[in-house]
Order: structure tokens, then sequence, then C-alpha cells
């Protein structure tokens, strides 16, 4: 008498569903991931032990430690800075600016371009810093 010896069966792992899971998860991931938008001017902010965190989009005004002055990233001399800020500050309706100026900046420069800012047009002035550690 003759035994019948069945042929081996694989074990197979059906991958489609799996692969559907991993694309799910990685969509998951890059909609719910953050970005922190910084800007390319490397500055020391102040701190402040009663800062408060700003949610609007305002005019920015930075100033880095060699002086140089930016309007929203964009290189701006100090003579052009109210012609600047009147162009960008017309564009806004709450009339806005926050300046992010280097904490090593001379506070003469600091309160020259507080002035300029002043001048502008603007309503709303927001001094930024960072809270201590």
């Amino acid at each position: 008498m003759e035994l019948r010896r069945d042929k081996k069966r694989r074990a197979s792992i059906n991958l489609t569903s799996l692969i559907d899971v991993l694309f799910l998860l990685l969509i998951f991931f890059m909609v719910s991931t953050t970005f922190l938008s910084q800007p390319a001017i490397k500055l020391e902010l102040p701190t402040a032990e009663h800062a408060e965190v700003v949610r609007q989009t305002p005019v920015v005004v930075h100033m880095d430690q060699a002086g140089n002055v930016y309007v929203n990233d964009e290189p701006v001399g100090l003579p052009l800075l109210a012609e600047a800020l009147q162009r960008y500050i017309s564009e806004t309706t709450d009339k806005s600016v926050v300046l992010k100026a280097d904490s090593r900046v001379s506070h003469g420069s600091v309160v020259r371009v507080l002035d300029i800012i002043k001048g502008a047009g603007t309503t709303k002035l927001i001094i930024s810093t960072q809270p201590e550690k």
C-alpha cells in the first residue's frame, strides 16, 4: 500500500492590505505634523517673564546684530523703512507691527526704528521676546 503524500503548501502573506495600512499611516503622519516657520535671519531675542503669544500675521520688522533692518524678511535700509512699512501696513487690516530686535543691538538703534514704525501709521506695536527658561 502506497501512501500518497500531499505537496507541502507554502504559507504566504497577502501584502496588499499591509501596504494599504502603511500608506494610511504615512498620510496620517504627514497631515498631523506641524512645521515651524523660522526666519532666515539669526536673532537672539531678549527674554521676558510676562510674555504673551501672538497668533496674528502682522508686519514683522527684524533688526540683526549688525543693525540691518528687514521688513517681512526683505532687506530694507533705514531711510526706506518708513516707506516700506506704509506699503505693507496699507495691505493689512489691523495695522500692527512686530519688532524682533536682537538683544545685542544698541538701544539708540531700537528707539530710532520704533520712532519710524510709529510714524508710519501703526496702531499696534508688538516687541517680540522669548520666555525665560
